[in-house]
């Protein structure tokens, strides 16, 4: 079938990549393993640029040579939404009293984009199946429409450990992304592109 996936950057980092070897990920080849049965068409993978933090300077400069490395890709796009920090007061636990001033981040725009790009895509009839990469039930409202006003299918590549009880009524499989395919499913450590050579971040 004539597919095309959508990709939670940050659902999909969080899930099944923060804490691994794998950050160095090709995810179109991730995706052929995943779906050696599909014709993948498209693959979109919504993200936001991260900010240098005190703890962790160079953590934007790592995500640009990953997006760099994506974009090696010929059938992948990236779809940028937004990434605030900004200073919030927050309770202290039980055992503590009064407030503490923290830095909250959060990514902004990637649920709406992927609703969006799903939705446009099914009405143009750009796929025959839908494959979204999260585990976020603010999807379900798209997924409905694109199965019961499109009739078209959605699979779920899981990058939980369980998947959301309210998508599973409306999707049509769900595959856990495993540890083995992501091992089988690295860039090289040297790469180049139209701008000449990259490397894989050091730390990575």
């Amino acid at each position: 079938m004539k597919t095309n996936i959508y990709i939670d950057g940050f659902n999909f980092y969080y899930g099944c990549i923060k804490g691994t070897p794998y950050h160095w990920l090709d995810i179109g080849k991730m995706c052929s393993l995943l779906l050696p049965n599909d014709q993948i068409h498209r693959i979109k993978y919504f993200t936001a640029l991260v900010e240098a933090r005190l703890n962790d300077p160079d953590q934007p400069v790592r995500q640009r040579t990953f997006l760099r490395a994506l974009q090696t890709i010929p059938n992948l796009e990236i779809i940028l939404g937004t990434f605030l920090s900004h200073e919030v007061k927050m309770p202290l636990s039980p055992i503590g009293s009064g407030y503490a001033k923290v830095i909250k981040t959060e990514e902004k725009g990637s649920d709406v984009n992927i609703a969006t790009h799903l939705l446009m895509d099914g009405f143009k009839n750009d796929y025959e199946l839908a494959v979204v990469v999260s585990n976020d039930s603010d999807l379900l409202m798209p997924i409905q429409v694109v199965t019961q006003e499109f009739g078209k299918p959605v699979g779920l590549l899981n990058p939980q450990k369980h998947p959301s009880v309210a998508l599973l009524p409306y999707v049509q499989f769900i595959k856990k992304i495993r540890g083995s395919v992501l091992k089988n499913s690295l860039f090289p450590d040297m790469m180049s592109d139209k701008d000449g050579e990259f490397s894989k971040p050091i730390d990575w």
